[in-house]
C-alpha cells in the first residue's frame, strides 16, 4: 500500500517501484459487455452536511475538551448505525489530524517508542538503535486483542488489551536507498550500505505486539509489558501448508524447506475467529536483488517465476541490504545463483519464494510458532477477511494481489467450522486446521453483473497444460498462484487492496485502488482495457499542472455477494459500492456515485467494518487529490449487491467509434450515510483500523508523514514537509520534529460510540 511521492503528486503513476506491474498474460479485464441485469435493494440514506475540522490540543488532537469515560459494563452490543451524527470534517492540507466536533484524537504508539522496561526514550535525531525493542516505522494494518485483568484472552475487555500492527516500510526520501529519518544526516545512499546502517533498517519492518490500556479517560501503551514484542524480518518463522519442504523453498537457511526468516512489507491485516493475528506480506520483491547473468546461470522455469513477481534479472534492490557484508543476514538479500547444487540448498536462489504469504501470529502467546500459510497462495497480499461463520460449513477468507492488473482471490478451508474452536487454547494449531488444507480460488468477473471463483489447481487443464510455465504439483501452484491465475483467466483488477467482510450480510467489500494503465484502447501488453468492473479512464490534472494520460485516476470499492450466502459457492454477483472521485468532477463519466464535497475522496486503500456500529471504515493512499487534501478516512453506512443502478459510460476510440460500458453502481450515498471523519498531515497515508468491544475507541494509525524529504535534507528540519506528532507534542523534537509514523486512540467526548 505504498504510494509514489514525486511531483508533480498528482501524476498518474503513483506507485513505487516495488509495486511492480508484471501481469503480461493476455486475461481481459472483462470479456465484453453483454446485456444487464440487476435487482435492487436498499443501500445508502441521506441529505448533505456541512465540514467542520478539529484541531490539535494537548499531547494529542482534539475539536473540544473531552471527558473521562471508563464506562463498560459489560452489556450486549447496541445495534448497527443506520445513520451517521457527527458533522463531516472538512478538507485539509495543514499538518495537523482534525476530527469531528465532539471528538478526540490522542497519539499513544510512534516509531522509535520503546517496548521493553528500562529502555531509552526515543531521542528522535538518527542517533537510536535496536529497533527490535522499539516501535518499527511505517505502521500499517492493525488489530485489538482484550485482555482481562488477570492477563488473559478476554473478547469483550474495552479497557486493556493488545495492539498487534504492521510495520510496513521505511521513509527513504524520493528514491534513495536510506531509511533517512533514522541516520543523523540521512544515512548512505550509494553502494556498498554500512552494515550498522542496514542493522538499524532491517528491523523497522514487521509487526509489533504492544499492550495498551485506557485509565480515566486516556489510552497508552504499556511499556514494560510481557506481552510486548517485535517480529522483524530476522524472526525465525515456520513454512506450513502444502508448499512446506518443496523444492521450491529450499535455501542456504533451510535446506530442508520447512523454515524461514521473518516477515517482511506487511500491509494489511486479519483476526481469525479463534484469536490469532494474519498479517500479507505484500511488495517484499523489491527488497531484494538478481544478478545481470542470473537467467543463464538459472536456465530453468525459476526465470518465468521470477519475472512474473517482478524480479527480473539485473534488478536492484530497494535498500542495498546485500552489500552489508558477507554474512548471511545480507547474503540473503541477493537471490541469484551462487550456488553449485541443484536445489539451492547451498545458496539463496529460492529465498524469494518464502515470502508472499499470509502469516499467522498468536498475540497471546510468545512461545508458539509464527506460521506462514502456503495454502492461500502467494502474492502481494493485502488483508485477510474471513467469511460469517456457520457451524458445520467450511470457511472463506478473502484476500487481495496489489498490484496493476492483479487479482481477487478466496481460500475455503476442507475443515468445517467448529465453534467450540473459538475459544481454543492452543490457536495457532487451530490455524493448522483451517488455514493449512483447504482450495484457493481466483476471481472471474462477467459484465452481466455476475462472476465465479475458479479453483487453482493442478488436476485444471489449464494450470497443467499451461504454456508459460509448467507446474510440477500443486505446492508450486500454490506459491506460483498468479501464474495460476493467469492460466485460468482471472479477471485484472485496478491495484486489489483491502478487502472486508460486512459483519452482517457477509458480502465482502474489496478496494481497488487506483490504476495508470486502464485505457480505453490499451496500446501495450501492461495496459489494460475498461471493463464492466473496472470502467473508469479519465485525465486529470495537479494544481493547474498539465494533465497526464488516462486511466483509473481515484479508485473505487467493488462489493460481492456469494450465491447463497455461501462461503464455499463458485459464484457471486457484483456491483460497485463507491467510486472514488472529486465532488466537482464530471457526474457522468467520473462522479459516479454523486459524491459531495464532505464524501469526496481518492484511491480508496484501508477498509474496515465495525462489528460494534456495522460502519464501514474507508481510508485513503492519494497522490491524486493531494494538491487539495491530505489523505482521509470516512464512515460510511453499507448497503447490499443490488441496490443501486446500472450506469454506461461511452467512449470515443481513435477511430471515432463508440465503446459503451455498462457497470453496476450502488445507490448514491446521502449526508447522514457516508461521511469524511478524519483528515491527516502532510504527506501522510491513513491506515489501519481496529475498535474497542464497546466500539468506543477506535484506533487508526498514520503511515509516512512526510515522506517525501530527500536524505540529502535530512539534517535540515525547515525542508521537512511534516513534522507531526512532533509538533502536536507527542515526543521528542518539538516543532522541528523529524516525522514518525504513529498510532491514535479514537474518542468521543461523551462517551459514546465512534460515528453515533
Amino acid at each position: 500500500m505504498n504510494r509514489l511521492v514525486d511531483l508533480p503528486k498528482r501524476a498518474l503513476d503513483l506507485f513505487r517501484s516495488e509495486e511492480e506491474d508484471s501481469n503480461r498474460s493476455a486475461n481481459p479485464s472483462f470479456m465484453e459487455v453483454l446485456d444487464a441485469r440487476l435487482s435492487r435493494r436498499s443501500i445508502l440514506r441521506g441529505g448533505v452536511g456541512t465540514a467542520a475540522t478539529a484541531l490539535l490540543g494537548g499531547l494529542g488532537m482534539t475539536a473540544c475538551g473531552g471527558s473521562d469515560d471508563d464506562d463498560d459494563d459489560g452489556s450486549e452490543a447496541p445495534a448497527p448505525l443506520t445513520t451517521l451524527a457527527f458533522t463531516a470534517v472538512a478538507k485539509s492540507v495543514a499538518d495537523v489530524v482534525s476530527v469531528p466536533t465532539g471528538y478526540t484524537a490522542s497519539i499513544i504508539y510512534a516509531l522509535g517508542d520503546p517496548i521493553l522496561a528500562g529502555a531509552t526514550a526515543f531521542k528522535n535525531d538518527g542517533t537510536d538503535a535496536d529497533f527490535d525493542n522499539r516501535a518499527g516505522d511505517h505502521h500499517d494494518g492493525m488489530e485489538y486483542f482484550g485482555l482481562s485483568a488477570a492477563g488473559q484472552r478476554d473478547d469483550e475487555s474495552s479497557t486493556r488489551g493488545l495492539l498487534v500492527m504492521n510495520h510496513e516500510a521505511t521513509s527513504q526520501g524520493n528514491g534513495e536507498l536510506a531509511s533517512a529519518f533514522v541516520h543523523a544526516n540521512g544515512g548512505t545512499n550509494t553502494l556498498p550500505r554500512p552494515a550498522a546502517e542496514v542493522d538499524r533498517e532491517v528491523p523497522l519492518h514487521g509487526v509489533s505486539v504492544v499492550e495498551v490500556t485506557k485509565a480515566s479517560g486516556q489510552w497508552a501503551y504499556v511499556q514494560g509489558s510481557n506481552f510486548n514484542r517485535r517480529v522483524t524480518p530476522l524472526t525465525p518463522v515456520e513454512l506450513s501448508g502444502p508448499a512446506r519442504g518443496n523444492a521450491l523453498m529450499k535455501t542456504k537457511y533451510s535446506t530442508a524447506g520447512t523454515q524461514a526468516r521473518g516477515t517482511l512489507n506487511n500491509c494489511g491485516t486479519g483476526i481469525t475467529p479463534w484469536g490469532t493475528y494474519l498479517t500479507g506480506e505484500e511488495n517484499w520483491a523489491g527488497y531484494f536483488t538478481r544478478g545481470a547473468a542470473d537467467d543463464a546461470a538459472r536456465g530453468d522455469r525459476s526465470v518465468v517465476s521470477l519475472q512474473r513477481y517482478g524480479r527480473s534479472q539485473g534488478a536492484a534492490s530497494r535498500h542495498g541490504w546485500e552489500t552489508g557484508g558477507a554474512a548471511d543476514q545480507y547474503a540473503r538479500w541477493n537471490i541469484s545463483k551462487s550456488g553449485a547444487s541443484t536445489d539451492g540448498s547451498d545458496d539463496y536462489r529460492n529465498e524469494l519464494n518464502t515470502f508472499g504469504y499470509i502469516v499467522e501470529i498468536d498475540p497471546y502467546d510468545k512461545t508458539k510458532a509464527i506460521k506462514k500459510r502456503t495454502a492461500l497462495g502467494r502474492f502481494a497480499h493485502e488483508s485477510a477477511s474471513f467469511s460469517k461463520l456457520a457451524a458445520g460449513k467450511p470457511l472463506a477468507v478473502y484476500m487481495g494481489d496489489d498490484s496493476r492488473g492483479e487479482y481477487i482471490y478466496k481460500f475455503v478451508s476442507t475443515a468445517n467450522w467448529d465453534a467450540a474452536d473459538a475459544q481454543a487454547t492452543d490457536r495457532v494449531a487451530t490455524g493448522d486446521k483451517y488455514l493449512d488444507a483447504g482450495k484457493l480460488y481466483v476471481a472471474k468477473f462477467a459484465a452481466d453483473g455476475t462472476g465465479q471463483w475458479i479453483e487453482l489447481n493442478i488436476a485444471n487443464a489449464a494450470i497443467a497444460g499451461y504454456a508459460n510455465y509448467a507446474f510440477a504439483d500443486q505446492a508450486d501452484v500454490l506459491v506460483n498462484a498468479r501464474l495460476a491465475a493467469d492460466a485460468v483467466g482471472a479477471t485484472k483488477m485496478d491495484r486489489p487492496e483491502w478487502c472486508a467482510v460486512h459483519p452482517t450480510t457477509g458480502e465482502i467489500y474489496y478496494t481497488l485502488t487506483n490504476n495508470s494503465n486502464r485505457k480505453v484502447e490499451p496500446s501495450s501488453g501492461s495496459q489494460m482495457a475498461v471493463d464492466a468492473a473496472n470502467p473508469r479512464s479519465y485525465k486529470d490534472s495537479y494544481a493547474g499542472g498539465a494533465e497526464g494520460s488516462a486511466g483509473n485516476i481515484n479508485g473505487h470499492i467493488i462489493r460481492i455477494a456469494e450465491t447463497g450466502g455461501e462461503a464455499a459457492a463458485t459464484g457471486f454477483t457484483w456491483d460497485v459500492y463507491l467510486f472514488g472521485a472529486q465532488s466537482d468532477a464530471d457526474a457522468t463519466k467520473i462522479n459516479l456515485s454523486s459524491l459531495t464535497a464532505d464524501q469526496d475522496f481518492s484511491s480508496p486503500d484501508g477498509l474496515w467494518f465495525s462489528k460494534n456500529t456495522g460502519l464501514c471504515w474507508i481510508q485513503t493512499d492519494d497522490g491524486a487529490y493531494t494538491d487539495v487534501t491530505n489523505c482521509m478516512m470516512l464512515a460510511g453506512v453499507p448497503g447490499q449487491v443490488g441496490d443501486g443502478t446500472e450506469v454506461t459510460l461511452s467512449y470515443t476510440k481513435a477511430d471515432a467509434s463508440t465503446l459503451a460500458i455498462t457497470t453496476r453502481v450502488g445507490k448514491k450515498p446521502a449526508a447522514d450515510t457516508l461521511k469524511r471523519f478524519l483528515v491527516g498531515p502532510k504527506d501522510c497515508e491513513l491506515t489501519g483500523c481496529a475498535e474497542t468491544p464497546d466500539g468506543k475507541t477506535l484506533f487508526v494509525n498514520i503511515q509516512h508523514p512526510g515522506e517525501s524529504i530527500t536524505s540529502a535534507n535530512v539534517a535540515n528540519p525547515s525542508s521537512y514537509t511534516s513534522h507531526w506528532p512532533g509538533n502536536a507534542g507527542y515526543g521528542a523534537g518539538g516543532a522541528t520534529a523529524r516525522p514518525r509514523s504513529a498510532t491514535l486512540a479514537i474518542t468521543k467526548n461523551d462517551g459514546g460510540r465512534v460515528g453515533s
